[in-house]
């Protein structure tokens, strides 16, 4: 298999772009807040990752038209929920522009008032620390201000690969062997770290 060529113009083709990097397989979540009319707001998000544990910061990327992204500027606070693997239907909802993705929901207010839905592996509860540049999207840091608590160790999380929903087989899983070195992964690269 070849490399898909850049174009006269050194343009890389949107469609292959879009092949090469669905190779990368991302966690789904849904980014939720609340209207000042306490109206709930939210979209499905795969472009969320952990940036720094001190101090405690994650990132997503919503497009810049997004009306989801318009209201958490508006009210400087997010929730994300980490979806479960047997939420799919409420993944294809939040990702739709289906007017009012919460109809039939059930979902409780987060610390900070932002939805959780019910049925989500975690949340992590944020207010917006800084938002920066990002070609067609922004980049939305958040500082953590609560957590869920772990649920079922058992329970999966609904994964997106390919273009396609896909899952972790149970007997597939193995420890990372690098476990103690957690910490520096996720937070900086040293002198002696070279990922």
């Amino acid at each position: 298999m070849t490399a898909p060529e850049a174009g006269e113009n050194g343009a890389i083709d949107p469609r292959a772009f879009r092949t090469v990097l669905g190779q990368f397989c991302t966690g789904v979540t849904v980014i939720t807040t609340t209207e000042d009319d306490g109206t709930p707001v939210g979209f499905a998000c795969q472009s969320f990752a952990a940036l720094s544990l001190d101090p405690p910061l994650v990132l997503f990327c919503p497009m810049k038209q997004s009306r989801s992204w318009s209201a958490i500027e508006r009210a400087g606070r997010f929730c994300v929920n980490v979806l479960a693997e047997e939420q799919q239907e409420t993944c294809a909802r939040f990702g739709s522009r289906e007017p009012d993705k919460f109809a039939g929901l059930d979902w409780t207010p987060s610390p900070s008032g932002s939805p959780v839905l019910t049925g989500s592996l975690a949340h992590i509860d944020c207010t917006v620390e800084t938002v920066h540049d990002g070609g067609d999207h922004w980049v939305v840091f958040g500082r953590v201000s609560s957590l869920s608590e772990v649920r079922d160790e058992k329970e999966r999380p609904l994964l997106f690969y390919r273009g396609q929903y896909t899952g972790i087989e149970p007997e597939k899983t193995t420890p990372a062997p690098w476990r103690d070195d957690l910490e520096a992964f996720l937070t900086s690269v040293t002198e002696d770290t070279w990922l």
